[in-house]
C-alpha cells in the first residue's frame, strides 16, 4: 500500500516501526519459499486471498449493508488459484466463470431486494481479490517463475518505498486531493525513478531480459500500482472506514497490504510473457 505525503511535516498516520517489521516478516515467508519450494507460493496466494477476501466482504456488510455471497467467494476464490498449477489461465477463467454462476444463484436465497446490488458487490470481489491474485499464482509456474515473481514483487516494494520518501521529503503537490489527500506527484515521480531502476536491473539480472524492457515494465508496474492504491482509497472513503481490517499492525486488514498488489500481478504476468516468454 503506498503511502505519499504531502509536506515534508506530514505523515502516514501508521505505526512505522510495526508495519516495518510486519513487512518484513512477510516478505521473508515469500522469500523463503521461492528460494526452496516455489510452488508453496501457490498456497501463500491462496491463503492471502481466503483472508483478504473475507476482509473485504465483512467491510461491505458492515459499512454499507450488502450482503456478499462469502462462502461461494471463498470456495471459488480458491479454485481460481489453485487451478492455475495444472490448467493455467484457461483453469482460473474457468473457475471465475462458474464462481460467477455460483454467486447469481446463491443470492437468490435472500430474496429481491437488493438483488442486484449484493451480487453486483460479489463478482467485484471476485474479480477484484481472487481473480487478480491468480496472476501472481500464474508468475510463479514457469521454470523461472521464482524470479518472475520477485521482478514482480520488488518493483511493487520500490515503487511504494520510493513514493514514500519522496512524498515525505519533498511532496507538496496532491495527486487526488478528495481520494488520497497525502498522495503526491512528487511521490509519484519518487516511484517512478525507483520503479524503473528497480525494473531495469531486476529484469536483467533475474530474467536476462533486455533493460529496456525492464524500464518499461517498471513504469507500468509504477502507474498500475498507484492506481490500485487509489481505487482501494476510494472504495474505504465510500465505505467511511480506515482500514479493511486489523489483522496487520501498522497496516491494517491484509487487503489493506494487496491494493497495489492485485493489479500489479496482472500487468507483471502480461508483461512479462511478453518480454521474456517461458
Amino acid at each position: 500500500m503506498t503511502t505519499d505525503a504531502v509536506g515534508a511535516g506530514s505523515r502516514a498516520g501508521r505505526n512505522l516501526p510495526a508495519a516495518i517489521a510486519v513487512g518484513v516478516l512477510l516478505g521473508g515467508g515469500v522469500l523463503l519459499a521461492l528460494l526452496t519450494v516455489r510452488h508453496v507460493f501457490v498456497g501463500i496466494v491462496a491463503a492471502a486471498v481466503a483472508v483478504a477476501t473475507w476482509e473485504l466482504a465483512g467491510a461491505l456488510e458492515r459499512s454499507a449493508g450488502i450482503r456478499v455471497a462469502a462462502w461461494p467467494l471463498l470456495v471459488g476464490g480458491q479454485a481460481m488459484v489453485w487451478l492455475t498449477w495444472p490448467f493455467g489461465v484457461s483453469g482460473v477463467l474457468a473457475a471465475f466463470v462458474v464462481t460467477v454462476l455460483a454467486l447469481l444463484l446463491w443470492r437468490f436465497r435472500g430474496g429481491v431486494q437488493g438483488y442486484v446490488r449484493d451480487v453486483t458487490a460479489s463478482v467485484f470481489t471476485a474479480a477484484y481479490v481472487p481473480l487478480f491474485a491468480a496472476f501472481a499464482a500464474l508468475l510463479v509456474l514457469p521454470e523461472d517463475g521464482a524470479g518472475r515473481v520477485l521482478c514482480f514483487m520488488i518493483l511493487v516494494v520500490c515503487s511504494d518505498t520510493g513514493g514514500y520518501i519522496a512524498g515525505v521529503l519533498f511532496g507538496k503537490h496532491p495527486m487526488s486531493p478528495t481520494i488520497s489527500p497525502k498522495k503526491s506527484w512528487e511521490g509519484f515521480a519518487g516511484s517512478l525513478v525507483a520503479g524503473m531502476t528497480a525494473g531495469a536491473l531486476s529484469v536483467w539480472l533475474l530474467l536476462e531480459g533486455q533493460v529496456w524492457q525492464g524500464l518499461l515494465f517498471g513504469a507500468a508496474i509504477v502507474a498500475v500500482a498507484t492506481l490500485g492504491d487509489l481505487v482501494e482509497s476510494v472504495i474505504k472513503r465510500d465505505l467511511g472506514i480506515k482500514d479493511m481490517g486489523t489483522l496487520l499492525p501498522g497496516h491494517g486488514g491484509l487487503m489493506d497490504r494487496l491494493d497495489s498488489l492485485l493489479p500489479s500481478a496482472v500487468v507483471s504476468w502480461l508483461l512479462l510473457q511478453h518480454f521474456v516468454p517461458a
